[in-house]
């Protein structure tokens, strides 16, 4: 049985805002296809079938990716790390009664600030991090290609647990029911133009329309293990040079 577990979003939660330091001119055009996902041995659904911890298996696909692309060892977690991180943020007790859902913002705030559990025993760590415009599929897909993944909160409708089953991507059902919040990282773009995200332990197509209609926040995170930009490093420096005052959300 999988899981959702995000809190419902928080306007205004994420200060620093991606538009204030990533204006669209001088920045890379995001390409038709992006994405290096499949460079990922296995993405682990990481407790996420058990308990609503969506929003910490997100953070741990984050980083397994960003270290995969740039040339280090790919940081390998499993449940019992995730779990780890929502119990110490949330209070979760490994119970259902307890079992209540992840805030983005101090998900995001932890990740920064005290980082993520591997199966090592290493914490990864965050720089910064910036919300986006809600709804806005252009800038979630630059953020995306800037940054090699980015942070999609959205309102669950039941329709996307069907769809997901038999491997369809996520498309606008209307009067479906919503179920939750969730949490996914989104790692590229497809051929079709769908946005592919990874949740559950596997890539999921998500298209404009649904994207536009369930998103409900959005976070980008600068992490230092992704050094392996795919466009131009000018353009990387600039944007990081307005980081270090903001970045201490």
């Amino acid at each position: 049985m999988l899981k959702l577990g995000k809190l419902p979003a928080r306007p205004g939660a994420v200060s620093l805002r991606f538009k204030t330091v990533a204006p669209p001119s001088g920045l890379p055009t995001p390409p038709a296809v992006f994405g290096r996902y499949g460079e990922v041995s296995g993405w682990g659904v990481l407790g996420n079938d058990q308990f609503g911890d969506c929003v910490w298996a997100g953070a741990a696909h984050e980083h397994m990716l960003w270290t995969k692309t740039s040339g280090l060892p790919e940081a390998s977690f499993n449940d019992i790390d995730c779990l780890a991180d929502y119990s110490i943020v949330t209070g979760f007790a490994f119970d259902d009664a307890t079992d209540l859902g992840t805030d983005v913002a101090d998900a995001a705030s932890y990740r920064r600030k005290t980082g993520v559990l591997d199966a090592n025993g290493q914490r990864h760590l965050v720089t910064a991090y910036m919300g986006l415009a809600v709804g806005d599929f252009d800038e979630m897909l630059l953020a995306a290609y800037l940054f090699g993944s980015v942070g999609v909160g959205i309102n669950f409708p039941l329709s996307a647990a069907d769809q997901f089953e038999k491997g369809q991507p996520w498309d606008v059902v209307p009067g479906s029911r919503l179920e939750g919040g969730h949490y996914i990282p989104v790692v590229g773009r497809a051929a079709n133009g769908n946005a592919i995200a990874i949740t559950w332990g596997k890539p999921q197509e998500i298209t404009r329309s649904f994207y536009e209609m369930y998103n409900d926040e959005t976070v980008a995170f600068y992490c230092p293990e992704y050094t392996d930009p795919i466009f131009d490093p000018t353009a990387l420096q600039a944007f990081l040079n307005k980081l270090p005052s903001a970045a201490l959300t």
